[in-house]
């Protein structure tokens, strides 16, 4: 379904914010996870529905090496996730694209396999994209030991201990994903095949499916390879150690473009959390127990943010910031007057004066927390028809495809580009390594391979071409005249029902930060501890602090 303007009530349109506030990369780039996040979507949805999860197969060996199986079941349906343990030399451990090996590898299978399914993944699945999966499969993954923390916790564990909670407040991971494929690729289920079924129908479901079950094998191979060597002497983990466990990911510069070249669905994406802020900031009252439940989850993100770390300079002082406009939220909230008119407004109102960008987003993520009952449902929202999106209306007149344009791409018309500090990179894909990449223009060759990724630019094109065509005269005219600019066309008639459609930035300049598209992305998967180690990829965390299979079934929090 696409979300666009004509859902919105009344009572909430005046609190939403403009997408030419909501949609620079400065503020992208401080987003935060919130309860609509994927990952916080599929955890709800388990642990409201039927479904049992288990894991009917382990067959690994005293090295760890093997396979397993985990069961996820409900009355209608079955996903399983087949898990791939190997001995993985040190020198062969990677975390590029372009490696071969890995210490794990896994799918997702649509259903219960059979042991001939078993069989047949386990000559491909390993092998990653030099193998080949069926429609069966929804999912590939691949994932690699912490080379820090996996050990300490084995020999911990062996030896009758709990490993140390300094190394796992540094980590935060025992394995980390390299590659967490979907939506048709390497022979897998297209999307449009399962985009139906009510419990994939958010985005990103399988991936998010996928990656938390990979979670529960990480730590029973842990468990597993440290009883083998400690006989009855090894412990489990100890659950809150657990728990605070999520999974490592290392995400380049090859996520960066896919917020761009899915316009529609960054809308949705965008507008289903400015709804659920404009639903909050409405209310005319605040409940009691929402009031409590905010303090609560204020203090959750103040013991997030104390074991955040990183050492990217521009991440420590986002740190800095989060910290210091936390503890200042903490103190305002103490004598805060939760019974003067639009009270979460009045919060907001202060937010936006008060605190950095970061601390904004901050606060946006804390005021949803406690209104799930409220905002919950635009997660059914999320998603998007592409392709219907995406036809173009050739009898548009060129003058109203002018009037568009200008309305919601003043921000583009107005970047001059004959500045070379505006076009002074450019996107292409590394032919050795496969890899979106981001060049110099000044010095680098490539840029006749140059990906069309900035929008901004485009658009500047189009306006000079329509400024000279017949405005009377159809889109369609204007497209047999100038076939150069049907990308950029289509995208202006996206944008006229969909405003937070575009990155309202110039993503060839010489100061735009990759990272901040990342981490924009990143904040809707779910990811935590967002952790720059340069301007052009991250480590993060996914599914810390969320509950296992067993917490599910036992009524975790979600």
């Amino acid at each position: 379904m696409s979300l666009n303007t004509s859902i919105l009530s009344t009572e909430t349109l005046e609190y939403m914010r403009p997408a030419t506030e909501v949609m620079r990369l400065a503020r992208m780039g401080c987003g935060h996870p919130t309860r609509l996040s994927f990952l916080r979507v599929l955890l709800r949805r388990l642990a409201s529905s039927d479904w049992k999860i288990d894991r009917p197969v382990w067959n690994v060996d005293a090295n760890g090496v093997g396979h397993g199986v985990y069961r996820v079941k409900s009355a209608e349906r079955t996903y399983s996730l087949v898990a791939f343990a190997h001995d993985l030399p040190p020198e062969m451990r990677s975390d590029r694209v372009i490696a071969t090996a890995w210490d794990a590898t896994f799918t997702l299978f649509d259903g219960e396999p059979t042991a001939e399914d078993i069989a047949r993944l386990a000559d491909n699945v390993p092998y990653q994209e030099a193998g080949r999966i069926s429609t069966k499969e929804l999912t590939l993954a691949r994932a690699n030991r912490s080379v820090r923390l996996f050990e300490h916790v084995v020999n911990a564990l062996a030896q009758g201990c709990q490993p140390d909670p300094a190394e796992i407040a540094a980590v935060g991971y025992l394995m980390r994903t390299t590659a967490v494929y979907g939506s048709g690729k390497f022979g897998a289920s297209d999307r449009a095949d399962i985009a139906q079924r009510p419990e994939l129908a958010a985005p990103f479901q399988v991936e998010m499916l996928t990656v938390w079950l990979i979670r529960a094998f990480t730590v029973d191979i842990v468990e597993h390879i440290a009883t083998a060597r400690g006989g009855k002497t090894a412990v489990k983990l100890d659950r809150d150690i657990r728990r605070s466990l999520g999974v490592g990911n290392s995400t380049g510069l090859g996520m960066a473009p896919f917020i761009v070249r899915h316009p529609v669905l960054l809308n949705n994406w965008m507008m289903a959390r400015e709804e659920a802020l404009a639903r909050v900031r409405a209310q005319p009252t605040a409940r009691s127990q929402a009031v409590s439940d905010l303090s609560a989850a204020l203090d959750a993100a103040i013991t997030n943010a104390r074991v955040w770390h990183s050492e990217h300079p521009i991440q420590v002082c986002k740190l800095d910031e989060l910290r210091h406009d936390l503890a200042l939220l903490s103190t305002t909230l103490n004598t805060w007057d939760w019974k003067g008119e639009h009270p979460w407004d009045a919060l907001w109102s202060w937010g936006v004066q008060t605190l950095t960008f970061e601390g904004q987003e901050a606060l946006l993520s804390l005021m949803l927390e406690p209104h799930g009952a409220l905002v919950d449902d635009l997660a059914d929202h999320m998603g998007a028809d592409e392709a219907a999106s995406f036809r173009i209306d050739g009898a548009m007149p060129v003058a109203e495809l002018r009037r568009i344009l200008e309305t919601h791409y003043a921000w583009a018309l107005a970047i001059d580009f004959t500045s070379p500090e505006n076009v002074a990179r450019f996107w292409y894909v590394s032919e050795e390594k496969l890899e979106p990449r981001l060049g110099e223009r000044a010095t680098e060759d490539g840029a006749t391979l140059e990906q069309p990724l900035c929008i901004a630019r485009l658009m500047s094109e189009l306006h000079a071409a329509v400024q000279s065509f017949d405005g009377t005269r159809s889109v369609a005219a204007l497209m047999l005249a100038h076939p150069e600019h049907r990308f950029a066309v289509r995208r202006v008639q996206i944008a006229k029902r969909h405003p937070y459609a575009e990155v309202q930035d110039n993503l060839i300049a010489a100061d735009m930060l990759p990272i901040d598209l990342l981490r924009c992305k990143l904040a809707f998967f779910g990811a935590s501890q967002f952790d720059p180690r340069s301007d052009r990829w991250v480590r993060i965390n996914l599914f810390a602090g969320a509950p296992f299979p067993d917490d599910i079934k036992a009524g975790g929090a979600v």
